[in-house]
């Protein structure tokens, strides 16, 4: 057996995406197979991943979003600067938007030993470890710090003082300030012509009632690049195939409020901004609500909504509706958690009650009711069901104190089709209930089904067979809005052909015959999420702490909310979740989430039957069930085992 003791891996990820799975996933393959891993979490600079190489035999970095050639273009002399040339240097992730061959090539040249392009097993990356340390041939010591990677990250969660809010100025001197941060903002200033734009379009909250009149699932694709009018092409194809919401997908420097860089890439690559294709999304700051509305104006009988998870949201906020969009997605915990490493709901909170108020302001001037959607899918990996509805649910009660007036809580498939239809139903029941307590009976609550969303097999005949029985998931659950995946997922950016590929498969199973019968566990699962819900929920509204915003933080600090692999060093992190002998997410850790005591047994059992069937280690099992989608282990979907 290789002897990796000794051997320190330094692991983090690059660039503004903060898919934190597959790096979670890596560390405790890495650390089971012996080595000692420096973690860095997400979104590290060049520079500070240099910083921490020194004692490290080999540096592992995950870039996501497509722009690694951007973020790692000075790495070469940063190296030598740290005096860290001598370790290995892998990539992996999904670092480039180029074709195989090119990109192999240019990120080589930026000083990686090894490149991967998509997916990669971790067993394999301790094959190639061992091999390429071996030939190296040399002992390292531990990092110079004298304190392990587990022992940084424990004391930057756990010892850390809280940080103090951000103290943001009155609504109106406030939104001076945040439309100045980019030259489009002046565009916004004027909220009558800017409401006059979104009543000349289809509002999402009003398409969204009638559909759940009509017992109708809505199909929903996430769709995004860079050009005006790539973009405006793409909403044609996808518009003529059935779409029944269109959505702007944001780039991830834009998520970033990173918009100097983008106008640089912009100019950069092309005079003309329609020809641009280097942007993993549409940037809809920089191209203002001039092109926005251009765009809407062309689909007035097609709702709009703006997808993103953006760091600070203002802005964008204010562009997307002066360009005529009614539906916003994200909030303070559900676009935080996920995606950032080293940002507080403290911080978080005030900047999603700017957006919140300016929604509640759209409807109280102008009587135009906007949609605010709540990223219920969280990391995507085995969240379990209960986590996902407290996290909607204290967002839908932020967004209703500043005038809200139509609410989407979003789930993600977790492949169970019992437990996914209970959470769905679980979800509309628990958001109903909070926000008539708390005085909001005149919101509206609608549900987003959202398909598999962590790796999908690179297998298309089983991606097909995942997307179908997806959709029919969706349709038993009663869900009001679908939110599609392609066959592609595993190995690019959907293309416009890929999308209405998906968009009919998925139709065909919304709409055909012979639907089955929704599993006679449903009911089961969902009662156990509602009760599991209100304990959780009850637990947090009765800390005492002033204002709504300040529980909501205190209950992340405390681990009352703790999402599992999340990048967020202010979330707990304890809380662990694993498949049981049917293939639903339970609990293998809680940590401090207050489950009431019979449900805490309930999952202990469930986990401990799973262990005994399988033989396995608890350590084992969570890596395959998070890998096993995306190896292809499973002949039908949803999952039977």
């Amino acid at each position: 057996m290789t002897d990796r003791s000794g051997r320190t891996i330094l692991l983090g990820g690059v660039g503004g995406d903060s898919h934190s799975v597959g790096l979670i996933i890596l560390r405790r393959a890495l650390e089971r197979a012996g080595f000692t891993v420096d973690f860095l979490s997400t979104q590290n600079s060049p520079d500070e991943l240099c910083e921490r190489v020194r004692g490290a035999d080999a540096v592992l970095v995950s870039n996501m979003d497509g722009h690694a050639a951007y973020y790692l273009r000075d790495l070469y002399a940063l190296r030598i600067l740290h005096g860290a040339e001598d370790a290995v240097w892998y990539l992996g992730g999904n670092p480039s938007l180029t074709d195989e061959a090119t990109a192999v090539d240019e990120l080589h040249a930026l000083g990686f030993q090894r490149v991967f392009l998509g997916y990669v097993d971790p067993a394999h990356v301790v094959a190639c470890l061992d091999e390429d340390l071996a030939a190296r041939n040399a002992d390292r010591d531990a990092p110079g710090s004298g304190r392990s990677a587990e022992d940084r990250s424990r004391a930057a969660r756990g010892t850390a003082a809280p940080p103090p809010a951000i103290e943001l100025a009155p609504f109106a001197e406030q939104r001076e300030e945040v439309l100045a941060q980019w030259h489009t903002g002046h565009q916004a200033l004027n909220l009558e012509d800017n409401a006059a734009a979104c009543a000349a379009r289809t509002g999402l909250a009003a398409v969204q009632d009638q559909a759940e009149q009509d017992g109708r699932v809505l199909i929903h694709p996430r769709t995004g690049v860079a050009g005006v009018h790539e973009q405006t092409e793409l909403f044609r194809v996808l518009h003529e195939a059935g779409a029944d919401v269109l959505s702007f997908q944001i780039d991830s420097l834009t998520r970033n409020n990173l918009h100097d860089q983008v106008e640089l890439l912009l100019k950069e690559s092309s005079a003309q901004l329609d020809s641009f294709h280097g942007l993993n999304g549409f940037p809809l700051v920089n191209h203002g609500i001039t092109a926005g509305r251009t765009i809407t104006a062309k689909f007035p009988d097609t709702p709009f909504q703006v997808r993103h998870s953006t760091r600070d949201p203002r802005l964008l906020a204010e562009i997307t509706y002066a360009s005529g969009v009614t539906a916003f997605e994200g909030g303070a915990l559900t676009y935080n958690l996920p995606y950032y490493r080293n940002y507080s709901p403290r911080h978080s909170v005030p900047r999603w009650k700017y957006v919140d108020r300016l929604t509640g302001l759209y409807h109280e001037r102008f009587g135009i009711t906007i949609d605010r959607e709540f990223f219920g899918v969280l990391t995507a990996a085995m969240v379990p069901a209960c986590v996902a509805v407290v996290a909607c649910v204290l967002e839908a009660l932020l967004a209703a104190e500043e005038g809200v007036k139509s609410v989407s809580l979003g789930y993600a498939e977790q492949g169970n089709r019992a437990q996914d239809i209970g959470a769905i139903r679980a979800l509309r029941r628990v958001g109903r209930h909070y926000l008539d307590r708390y005085g909001h009976d005149d919101v509206a609550v609608h549900t987003v089904f959202h398909q598999y969303m962590a790796a999908f097999p690179g297998d298309r005949k089983k991606s097909r067979s995942l997307l179908h029985g997806s959709a029919v998931t969706a349709r038993l659950s009663g869900a009001t809005r679908l939110m599609l995946k392609t066959a592609v997922e595993s190995s690019r950016i959907p293309s416009a052909a890929h999308n209405a590929e998906g968009l009919l498969l998925v139709k065909s199973a919304l709409e055909g015959p012979g639907a089955p019968p929704v599993p006679a566990e449903a009911d089961a699962e969902e009662d156990l999420i509602v009760r599991e819900s209100h304990a959780v929920l009850d637990a947090i509204l009765a800390l005492d702490a002033a204002g709504l915003g300040e529980r909501v933080a205190l209950a992340v600090e405390r681990g009352l909310l703790d999402v599992p692999f999340s990048p967020n060093l202010w979330n707990a992190g304890r809380a662990m979740s694993v498949r049981d002998c049917t293939g639903a997410v339970r609990f293998a850790e809680t940590g401090a989430i207050p489950l009431p005591d019979d449900v805490l047994r309930f999952h202990t059992q469930a986990v401990r039957d799973r262990q005994a069937r399988d033989r396995a280690d608890l350590e084992v099992l969570v890596e395959r069930d998070v890998l096993r989608t995306a190896r292809g282990e499973f002949d039908t979907w949803p999952l039977t085992d």
